[in-house]
């Protein structure tokens, strides 16, 4: 396949020579051939020319749930990746969410094979614990060789400390990275959003910070005792921010992600009782979300994701209190994060992490495989049903003002827009 992107401006912050430089790109059998002001190419190449087309780097989100294998009716495997292509995503991290669980090589095979044609890569993780459920180790060193790279127990917290301390050693071994969900369950108890304000004027149980600081400060302690790799991912609090802080001063070889929903929703928007605004972990105060923002702002917080979670109607057209929690995000994180951020600060928070997984990062040179996102980041409109790729519809943010329209991505040989 050969193609030029004409006229496109190049945001590249880390590249200097080529940053906000309108270019001709030319890309021949998924290569790109050249980069220059002006390139007439003749033959089989197919021009794209679009409104205010803007290229970068292909973004990387690092947790997103499909449903396949078990729950293809929230979302197949290949429906899913064409959602993420169109969404501006060259590469995701799938969680281990389906039935059954990928705990062992086997599955985490079948997700690559069921993958390997899609134009947006899919990376595996495995479970931490068999079945996740916390009882024993899964096949780590097994499912790290078959293409994982990471293991994790999707939103269940490790109650067993001496697990986490073996899996923590155990994984030191082969630079496998472990993923810890903070949340404490004795402090949450049956609580569905933030304790607080919001929760006591509704009459909603509420998750205190505390259920989740406690969990963190636990995880720190234990990676200090052990060494090895730790991620924690989608934190919610400002203590959490100044926690995982501390622990980076002094060395320890810790990250954390924070939800595009967290930065942008606080649990005033619970108010009437949406379950699509029901999220783990829940939307907090404004406080916190403002304390996420800076935590981003000074590298504290390592990386941004959708946290993309499909979910079938009738987990979440029902009463706030038994709705399941999760929100669709892939379409909407960019439109989200450019309204939050400038233009450079939003595309390295969707270009970064890929290092963490052991995952290559593109390159942005002649030469060098294309993986590249295609967007205009001026268009401003609302969020709305029609803006959904997804197989469910469970977005939070329905109604929104979006800055930014994504074309979508040319990876792996093929163009999706």
């Amino acid at each position: 396949m050969n193609i030029l992107l004409k006229s496109a401006k190049i945001v590249a912050p880390n590249n200097k020579e080529l940053h906000l430089k309108k270019r001709d790109i030319l890309i021949k059998n998924g290569v790109i051939e050249d980069i220059a002001a002006n390139l007439d190419v003749q033959g089989k190449t197919k021009p794209i020319q679009l409104k205010n087309l803007h290229v970068s780097l292909g973004w990387f989100d690092s947790s997103v749930s499909f449903g396949e294998p078990g729950y293809e009716e929230r979302e197949t495997i290949e429906n899913g990746l064409y959602t993420a292509a169109k969404s501006g995503f060259t590469d995701i991290v799938l969680n281990p969410n389906t039935n059954p669980l990928p705990d062992s090589s086997s599955d985490i095979v079948f997700l690559k094979n069921a993958s390997k044609n899609a134009a947006t890569t899919l990376h595996a993780l495995g479970t931490l614990t068999v079945k996740s459920e916390g009882e024993s180790l899964a096949e780590l060193y097994d499912m790290k060789t078959a293409g994982a790279v990471g293991f994790y127990d999707y939103k269940l917290p490790l109650r067993n400390s001496n697990l986490l301390k073996i899996a923590l050693q155990y994984a030191h071994n082969f630079n496998g990275l472990v993923h810890s969900f903070p949340m404490d369950l004795q402090i949450a108890g049956k609580g569905i959003v933030n304790e607080g304000e919001v929760s006591t004027r509704l009459g909603l149980k509420g998750i205190p910070n505390l259920a989740e600081e406690l969990n963190i400060v636990r995880d720190l302690f234990i990676l200090e005792y052990t060494g090895g790799k730790l991620h924690i991912p989608t934190i919610s609090t400002a203590n959490s921010v100044k926690l995982i802080a501390e622990a980076k001063k002094k060395g320890m070889d810790v990250s954390c992600s924070v939800a595009v929903h967290n930065l942008c929703f606080t649990d005033e928007t619970l108010i009437e009782f949406d379950s699509h605004y029901k999220l783990m972990p829940p939307l907090r105060t404004q406080s916190d979300r403002k304390a996420l923002i800076k935590g981003i702002k000074d590298g504290t917080i390592d990386f941004v994701t959708s946290d993309h979670r499909p979910m079938d109607i009738e987990h979440k057209r029902v009463e706030f209190d038994n709705a399941s929690d999760g929100t669709i995000g892939l379409e909407s994180a960019f439109g989200m994060l450019n309204r939050i951020f400038d233009l450079d600060t939003t595309i390295s928070l969707l270009t970064k992490g890929r290092e963490r997984y052991g995952i290559e990062t593109p390159s942005f040179k002649v030469g060098e495989n294309a993986a590249l996102t295609l967007f205009d980041p001026d268009e401003e409109y609302t969020f709305e049903e029609q803006h959904i790729l997804s197989n469910s519809s469970n977005s939070c943010f329905l109604g929104s003002k979006l800055k930014g329209k994504v074309y979508g991505i040319v990876s792996n040989n093929q163009i999706i827009n």
